[in-house]
């Protein structure tokens, strides 16, 4: 009579098919899971570049020289200066800029409303309203005291030190740095550096 042993060497190794095969489907929805995540962060992390190389930025330059026009012999009057976009800028609503003018003593803002402004298109004046500042325009900001205004420069005397900061909404801001000419002759215009 023979005895009938059992071997379970065929099923032990069935056994060791089915777990590793439990091991690589769950291994592979980790890696899905995991390689998703890395590529969700990645775009945030491009998005959030972007934005930061947008904020840092200024869209706007100075072109040309800056002109001050005195008022009388120890104040100025009025700030002139063109403005168009940097290299590579986004147009600019200049309706949403504003202008810092400070001295060591004192600091005014000027809005878009407060300022004169003439508009230029390939070195033509530009007729009709617009307030973006686009490719190939520019745009002459004048910021003076007037009489009739709310707003005044502060006072600026000979050789004093003067920065006019502007600020659109989106993008860093553009100061510009200069120094009142040492002699002023009312209602004459100085280039100022």
């Amino acid at each position: 009579m023979s005895k009938f042993v059992r071997n379970e060497d065929a099923f032990t190794g069935l056994e060791a098919a089915i777990v590793l095969i439990a091991f690589v489907v769950v291994a592979a929805v980790f890696s899905y899971v995991v390689l998703g995540a890395g590529f969700f962060t990645t775009g945030e992390a491009q998005r959030t570049v972007h934005t930061g190389v947008g904020q840092a930025t200024s869209n706007l330059e100075v072109s040309g020289p800056v002109i001050v026009k005195a008022s009388d012999t120890t104040n100025l009057g009025a700030i002139s200066f063109f403005l168009q976009l940097a290299a590579g800028g986004t147009p600019v609503d200049m309706k949403k800029v504003t202008f810092t003018v400070s001295t060591t003593e004192k600091l005014e803002t000027f809005t878009y409303a407060n300022v004169a402004s003439d508009w230029y298109v390939d070195g033509k004046t530009q007729t009709g309203d617009n307030d973006m500042l686009d490719k190939f325009e520019m745009v002459r900001i004048t910021i003076m005291t007037n009489a009739t205004a709310s707003k005044t420069l502060p006072p600026i005397n000979t050789n004093d030190r003067f920065t006019v900061e502007v600020k659109p909404d989106i993008g860093a801001a553009l100061p510009i740095n200069r120094m009142a000419p040492p002699d002023f002759q009312p209602g004459h215009n100085y280039e100022v550096y």
